[in-house]
């Protein structure tokens, strides 16, 4: 067991690794390796013939959580880097750049700068991460579904749309499914229309709002205009959307209720809970985005992390408008932005200093718009988390406004 300092820099590709050894800043191997169960087993031979070898390599997103899993499993200390950061480290060492020499750079760097080992977290957090994406792609699907939807609509009886006030229901998806021509509407009765009406949501719906909505259904039919035929295929699209909304919509509700089995028992989700406007979806979704909050060393750092850091720039006389970095997670950012907007509405029940912050700026700023006063309450609101989270602490009006 050879007991020199012992580096091991991995350059991450989509099916193979680039293994370079250095010792005592001496490079002694290179090596070329599959990223799967064979080729880290060869790896594993590799770690175990040095003693406590350290590993670095770049996050690549999931390629690289492959090789991160691999040493979790086995109980290897690494440091993991995120792209920007390897990059800015590396970019003095790449004359002439390969993912051989990127993993070569990545060790002999390693005896020159001081590189933390990474956190581990519990695998929880990566679950909730998995689930959180999950959900944000389900999301998108539903706008392009609905925006599709709406086109569609224009086309056979656009008056639909102006049914109820809010189309998301299930009630609506129902009545676009199967009325979306309004012949159809025609040549039913009313008090089949009434009873599809009552049939077709789980709520309760009385027989007066079904009476009127039967009613104003018939009333929108008779304004329409169709553009295509009764056998036109644009009534299949439309079947086809309203139906896929729906069922993205449920797979959606799914989603948040698993994260919340697993989330219900960490100890921040109570903690997080506390704080006026945020919800079981907002809750978990955070937590999924943003992992254990106690690796940050400080909230500049969680600032950091979901890219809301300033970047101030000044040549000479000029000096730069600061703006924020959007360098980080994009996600939590909107979950961010969007929870000051029901802090705002929670305030009114519920007594919030980001919510007296953010009005007091509203009321200080000669400006249109308020996205950058969100942004400073996004940020007052992340240290009122990190705060939380890492003295165990609920949320208390009266001392976080002191």
């Amino acid at each position: 067991m050879i007991k020199l300092r012992t580096v091991f820099g991995i350059d991450v590709s989509k099916h193979t690794i680039n293994l370079a050894i250095v010792v005592i800043k001496v490079k002694v191997d290179e090596c070329k390796l599959t990223l799967d169960r064979p080729g880290l087993a060869d790896l594993l031979k590799l770690l175990k013939s040095f003693h406590q070898p350290e590993v670095v390599f770049e996050a690549t997103g999931i390629y690289s959580r492959i090789l991160q899993h691999f040493l979790d499993c086995d109980e290897f200390e690494y440091t993991m880097l995120n792209p920007l950061a390897a990059k800015k480290q590396l970019d003095n060492l790449r004359p002439y750049k390969s993912d051989r020499s990127d993993a070569l750079n990545l060790a002999q760097t390693s005896f020159i700068i001081h590189r933390s080992l990474s956190y581990k977290q519990s695998p929880i957090y990566e679950q909730l991460h998995d689930l959180s994406r999950f959900y944000q792609e389900v999301s998108r699907n539903v706008i392009s579904h609905k925006n599709r939807l709406h086109r569609a609509l224009q086309l056979t009886f656009p008056q639909l749309e102006s049914l109820f006030s809010n189309t998301n229901n299930e009630l609506y998806w129902a009545i676009v499914q199967h009325f979306a021509c309004p012949s159809q509407v025609f040549n039913t009765s009313f008090t089949e229309l009434y009873s599809f009406i009552l049939n077709s949501t789980n709520k309760i719906i009385s027989a007066n709002r079904a009476n009127r909505i039967a009613k104003k259904l018939l009333v929108l039919a008779k304004k329409a205009y169709p553009v295509v035929d009764d056998n036109s295929y644009v009534y299949e699209q439309i079947r086809y959307l309203a139906n896929r909304i729906m069922k993205e919509v449920h797979e959606k509700d799914k989603i948040i209720t698993e994260m919340h089995h697993k989330a219900e028992n960490l100890p921040e989700y109570n903690l997080l809970l506390s704080i006026p406007g945020f919800g079981v979806r907002t809750v978990t979704s955070l937590i999924g985005e943003l992992g254990d909050i106690r690796r940050f060393h400080s909230s500049n750092a969680l600032n950091a992390y979901i890219g809301i850091d300033l970047r101030h720039y000044e040549s000479g006389n000029f000096v730069a408008a600061d703006h924020i970095s959007k360098r980080g997670d994009a996600v939590a950012r909107k979950i961010l932005f969007r929870s000051i907007q029901n802090i705002a509405v929670a305030s009114h029940f519920h007594l919030n200093h980001i919510n007296d912050f953010y009005q007091k700026r509203k009321r200080q700023s000669s400006q249109p718009g308020t996205k950058k006063i969100a942004i400073a309450a996004i940020h007052r609101l992340l240290r009122t988390i990190y705060h939380l989270v890492k003295y165990n602490q609920s949320y208390n009006y009266q001392i976080a406004k002191s």
